[in-house]
């Protein structure tokens, strides 16, 4: 077959299987004759070259691994022959200049937006409703259950149907078989637009397992993240329940406020249990004061704004081998792409920046961010491995599965999502974005405290790939899901946006897809497309504990 293998970079001593390879087959690639030794699935690596033992293993042009055992030219590498490894760092020894992009088709191109005093622009409008502790979580859900039904932002209500079908079917006698076998119909029942607040994208209501009992640290780092996202562009203002006891003081949370928008003018309602008294009346105000803000909130209208108001957050879960090699460095030219057009994108998920800290400290414009990466990096490493793990613990078993089998090569791959350019800033969590440009931000690799940190740090829109899919959200930014293969764009079309297989099949070169991505944004951030996850309201929301997470 045509284009079956890859090899990613000049330096390399892997190719990539870019389809099932036979034990036995004859490749020829670059002058170069390999009979395979295994047979070598689709995502997977074989050698270019005999290896002997403790030699290096080479992709992405950087260090991935070393051997545990001698390997033949034409092998498969497995984590039973290779091991984990990757080249030590330090500040930026070389500079790397960077030539941006063309960006002609779209320096006059603009999106429809909701303006906020404070300049910033959202793709979105929402309402929050947010506890400062866990022991409000319940209240927040009888305000749920009170307001978003009733204002039109319910669930449809296709599974609500095929539990009705059942009951009818058990009062009419059928047994656990007959039950087990049904035919339930699954056709998704949509329920009728008929929101009271048109120009209200919805009502979003968060909850959490903070606020108390755990570290002071991790309470005021709480206090910055519900700030993140009181004061994000796509949010129109909140709803705030307090015990008032707790750790994560509202005292706190104003000053977290005032350290992002020291002129904050956008509604905010706060209400103390214990000041208050009875839950009833402290519900009863809450419900009358947000429905006083949603009406305020729906004043506001979409209109024109300039592409650099656009933030994305850069975001990978559910890896596979063809990642590197598509959906990411497609999403890293849109991220190129974009900052040329004066926005600013968000590359985190720090224990998959493992193996190219040099690269990202050679393009940290400012010495003292080269020098912040290089601490939190190493401050985060050394935490995991005195806690017993270690970055090399990061693939999971559905990485390795699909070809990622030590971290340093999931990590060469998803740094592709950074694209190319200058690194403006590098913020620990949960530090707002403030420059245009590449920045870096502080998380785990866990793709919802990662999506959920990025969002709190001021991404309007985040571009997620997949290689095993996802239904990853956020409860107030879209989140657009992108294949890196088209088998599971296929199978998964319900919750995946875009597909860009498309490259591994040569249709589509890197950069074409890249700026199909960004038009696709600039749709997104317009309100003209709903991507599936904001489709499913797939509201996920989880605050990073500063502990070993990766």
């Amino acid at each position: 077959m045509k284009y079956n293998i890859l090899k990613v970079h000049p330096g390399d001593n892997v190719i990539v299987a870019l389809s099932d390879l036979s034990k036995g087959e004859v490749l020829n690639f670059e002058e170069e004759t390999y009979v395979l030794q295994d047979k070598i699935l689709a995502k997977h690596k074989f050698t270019m070259v005999d290896l002997g033992e403790g030699d290096k293993i080479i992709m992405y042009g950087v260090l991935v691994g070393k051997t545990k055992t001698a390997i033949p030219k034409g092998s498969l590498i497995t984590t039973e022959n290779i091991v984990h490894a990757s080249t030590d760092f330090d500040l930026g020894t070389e500079k790397i200049g960077w030539t941006a992009p063309d960006i002609t088709a779209w320096k006059d191109k603009t999106f429809n937006g909701f303006h906020r005093p404070d300049g910033q622009v959202g793709t979105a409008n929402y309402w929050l409703v947010i506890p400062m502790v866990f022991c409000e979580n319940r209240n927040v859900e009888v305000l749920q259950e009170a307001l978003l039904n009733n204002l039109g932002y319910g669930r449809n209500e296709t599974y609500q149907s095929q539990a009705r079908e059942l009951m009818s079917l058990y009062e009419n006698g059928a047994s656990i078989d007959q039950i087990l076998n049904a035919q339930v119909t699954h056709t998704e029942n949509r329920k009728k637009e008929n929101k009271l607040f048109p120009n209200l994208d919805g009502i979003k209501f968060l909850s959490h397992t903070g606020g108390c009992g755990g570290t002071r640290q991790d309470s005021e780092t709480l206090c910055g993240l519900i700030a993140g996202y009181i004061t994000h562009p796509n949010v129109a203002g909140a709803t705030i329940l307090s015990l008032g006891c707790q750790n994560a003081q509202v005292s706190i949370l104003t000053e977290e406020i005032n350290k992002r928008d020291p002129a904050f003018a956008k509604p905010l309602y706060v209400l103390d249990q214990q000041t208050i008294g009875k839950e009833a009346d402290m519900l009863s105000l809450a419900i009358k004061q947000t429905f006083a803000g949603l009406m305020a909130a729906n004043c506001n209208a979409r209109k024109p704004a300039p592409l650099s108001k656009l933030c994305i957050g850069l975001e990978c879960g559910g890896s596979d081998g063809f990642s590197g090699i598509s959906a990411n460095p497609a999403i890293g030219y849109t991220s190129d792409l974009l900052v040329a057009l004066g926005g600013s994108v968000i590359l985190a998920e720090f224990p998959e920046l493992c193996g190219v800290e040099q690269n990202l400290t050679n393009r940290c414009v400012d010495d003292k961010d080269a020098a912040r990466f290089v601490d939190l990096m190493r401050t985060y490493s050394n935490r995991a491995t005195a806690a017993g793990s270690g970055f090399d613990k990061n693939p999971s078993p559905g990485n390795i599965k699909d070809g990622l089998i030590t971290d340093a090569i999931k990590s060469a791959g998803a740094a592709k999502k950074g694209g190319t350019s200058p690194v403006v800033a590098v913020l620990d969590y949960p530090e707002k974005v403030t420059k245009p440009g590449l920045n870096l931000l502080c998380t785990p690799g866990n793709d919802v405290e990662s999506t959920t940190a990025e969002v709190g740090s001021g991404a309007n829109v985040v571009l997620f790939t997949t290689g095993l899919g996802t239904p990853t959200g956020n409860p107030i930014a879209p989140v657009v899901k992108i294949s890196s293969n088209t088998v599971l764009f296929n199978k998964m079309n319900d919750i995946i946006d875009i597909d860009t297989g498309s490259i591994i099949a040569k249709t589509e070169t890197i950069q074409e897809a890249g700026e199909r991505i960004l038009n696709y944004v600039i749709e997104v951030a317009s309100g003209n497309i709903q991507v599936k996850a904001v489709k499913h309201i797939q509201d996920d929301f989880i605050p990073w504990k500063r502990g070993v997470s990766l």
